[in-house]
């Protein structure tokens, strides 16, 4: 089992350019469980450096969607672009010290390099034509001409890091040319040093934040060697890295917007439980032996980095949905009417009197509590129980073969029993029995007709427990034909 520091601290760092979808939130849950299951710090942190893409609208879904699937965090959010000045003073300290230096490589002179390398068969890499080195004379700098920054990257030898999914990964420092860490500043300006670059803002984040574990996804692997450079030049140790491959589509394509993923969000607009969804994703990569159903507090207590899947993860729709059915046969009957009222209130429909908030909270419990075993989502739950709630039109074909001139004076009789006897379940069964011997019916003969009449369709739970959640008097009328 891996050691764990004392205080473990973890962060979901989100660039928000686009709604975030189950592929994003995963690198959000895991982070979040591994600090919950250790006790620790959960810090969310927003990449908003790309100022084009990027906006608040974006911000505003991925807070919405973590709240809703109860990821909350501890710090933060915070703004890469409001810790800009803390950036530009570590880019200061890295000059001071020759950690970085200026480059005056035009984009012309770097597209040419890499055409010549690439017609050489090499590597396209910059050439560290302005790294200052002992008895180097370099290029005489262009007149009014703004540099970028470059960190000076080590030579010789390897990162090495012990990746929590990958296993042990060696990077070649002369893989790694001397990345740009600061773009050019504006032309009007007496600082050398412009807007910090992505991978730079990065680590001095985790620097700053005192991050122990960043969870991630395996796009960013080609990013890692550079930061844990970066982190060793300013006197840190690199924290402990998992890489987690990519979730893909059901198609086998990384997911995507363009691939057609639905937001986060839009899972709860159709009515699945966030439990459910964090099951899903949980088990979409990480594994607790054979356990395929689990409670958010079981994924806690297991939750660890040693069981995190080595493979792609692929979206299975049929998958998810039977897992959300398995929570809604388990969830809480109150929490579940809370979320069908919330369905109905979508809908624009009005409920009736005895089932209106307050009052009518148990009622609609015993509904969910009934019908719930036969749903996937609150969707399919307020379908259901839309019978309760609006007139119901039967198929008319299918009635018109089940309500026979045979059956129609037992469903008169049925009718006479139920505006007499005691409202409950078991009453109504014995009014059902009554009127079967009374006509000589099979219960199908007669239970089929009423079903229809009172619900709008032949298929429900057991009639008499169906019916005794109605109102009497809308079964009473309902019955009348």
């Amino acid at each position: 089992m891996t050691q764990v520091p004392a205080t473990v601290r973890t962060r979901f760092a989100p660039s928000p350019t686009g709604f975030i979808h189950l592929g994003n939130i995963r690198s959000a849950l895991y982070p979040w469980a591994f600090a919950r299951a250790n006790k620790g710090v959960f810090i969310l942190r927003i990449e908003d450096t790309d100022e084009e893409r990027s906006s608040q609208a974006a911000v505003d879904v991925i807070l919405e969607g973590m709240q809703w699937l109860g990821l909350d965090h501890d710090e933060g959010p915070y703004y890469q672009m409001q810790r800009m000045d803390r950036y530009k003073q570590v880019v200061q300290e890295m000059l001071d010290k020759s950690l970085i230096y200026p480059c005056y490589m035009s984009s012309a002179e770097l597209d040419a390099l890499r055409e010549r390398q690439m017609a050489n068969k090499e590597k396209p890499r910059y050439d560290g034509t302005w790294r200052p080195e002992p008895g180097k004379t370099l290029p005489p700098v262009p007149a009014g001409v703004k540099p970028v920054l470059r960190f000076r990257n080590p030579q010789g030898g390897s990162v090495v890091w012990e990746d929590k999914v990958k296993g042990r990964i060696e990077i070649s420092n002369d893989e790694l040319d001397d990345l740009v860490i600061a773009r050019p500043a504006a032309p009007d300006s007496d600082s050398l040093i412009g807007t910090p670059t992505y991978n730079f803002c990065v680590v001095v984040d985790d620097m700053d934040m005192g991050i122990t574990h960043v969870i991630r996804g395996d796009d960013h692997v080609n990013n890692t060697p550079r930061q844990i450079n970066i982190l060793r030049a300013l006197g840190q140790e690199p924290p402990v890295y998992a890489h987690l491959p990519t979730v893909l589509n059901e198609q086998g394509e990384k997911m995507s917007k363009r691939h057609g993923a639905k937001a986060v969000t839009q899972y709860r607009d159709e009515g699945y439980l966030a439990d459910a969804i964090v099951n899903y994703l949980a088990r979409l990569g990480w594994s607790h032996g054979d356990d395929e159903i689990f409670s958010r507090q079981q994924l806690v207590e297991w939750f660890n980095l040693d069981h995190l899947g080595k493979s792609a993860g692929q979206f299975d729709e049929a998958k998810l949905r039977w897992v959300a059915q398995q929570h809604m046969k388990t969830a809480d009957d109150a929490m579940l009417a809370t979320l069908v009222r919330e369905q109905f209130d979508r809908r624009g429909a009005s409920l009736p009197a005895e089932l209106a908030a307050g009052q009518g909270d148990a009622r609609l419990a015993a509904m969910c509590a009934l019908f719930k075993d036969r749903c996937a989502t609150t969707v399919e739950l307020a379908d259901w129980l839309a019978m309760y709630v609006a007139d119901v039109t039967p198929p008319a074909q299918e009635l018109a073969e089940k309500l026979t001139d045979a059956v129609k004076p037992a469903v008169a009789s049925l009718a006479g029993r139920l505006a007499e006897c005691a409202w409950e379940a078991p009453a109504i069964a014995q009014a059902l029995k009554d009127t079967l011997s009374e006509h000589g019916l099979k219960m199908p003969q007669l239970a089929i007709p009423v079903r229809l009449l009172v619900c709008g369709r032949s298929q429900t739970p057991s009639v008499d427990a169906v019916l005794a959640l109605f109102d009497r008097n809308v079964v009473s009328a309902r019955l009348s034909v």
